[in-house]
């Protein structure tokens, strides 16, 4: 068996680049410790917070607000225009809601993808659900759906060798694209 004995950490440890990425402190100071407990009248997640505060949706990035939920841009996209859809009423898991409910979480779905479709114009869409922490939600406790626009070549140079993600516009102006096009749908 080969020794590691004379070798420094630094050689046994795999190498990894570093990547200074101040923004992502508000994010991960606003996750704060334990989540609220139910029925403390405060918003348990920024999806609840989102849905009870209409006056802030321009702030939140939300696109659309229905009478049962909302669209809105992910603040952290895996990709540019990236839209979360989500009931108001968080639960934590699908069969958690109720049939209709269920029903109106895909009219969301439905209508994410034809204002992404009409907005973007990507070659394809990811759409998908993360249940529960093991999955990959970050916000287990509100059950809502990723909708990531897709084109070919898009994980590219940058992504393969630098691993690092580029997004290349600021959430006001796709927020102001996928807007304007939102008021052309509803007329």
């Amino acid at each position: 068996m080969p020794s590691n004995e004379g070798m420094e950490p630094s050689d046994i440890a795999p190498k990894r680049d570093l990547l200074h990425a101040p923004w992502r402190l508000e994010y991960l100071e606003s996750l704060g410790g334990a989540e609220s407990p139910p029925d403390s009248g405060e918003a348990s997640s920024f999806l609840e917070a989102s849905w009870r505060d209409p006056g802030a949706d321009e702030a939140n990035h939300v696109i659309v607000r229905t009478g049962v939920g909302l669209i809105m841009l992910n603040r952290y996209p895996y990709a540019n225009g990236h839209l979360l859809a989500f009931l108001g009423e968080g639960r934590p898991t699908l069969i958690d809601y109720e049939p209709a409910q269920r029903a109106d979480l895909w009219k969301l779905v439905e209508l994410a993808t034809d204002l992404m479709q009409r907005t973007l114009e990507p070659q394809g869409i990811n759409i998908g659900i993360n249940q529960g922490r093991a999955a990959g939600a970050g916000v287990p406790q509100h059950l809502h759906v990723h909708l990531v626009p897709r084109w070919g070549g898009d994980v590219n140079f940058m992504e393969v060798v630098g691993q690092v993600r580029v997004i290349p516009s600021s959430l006001e102006a796709m927020a102001a694209r996928y807007r304007a096009v939102w008021q052309d749908m509803v007329g």
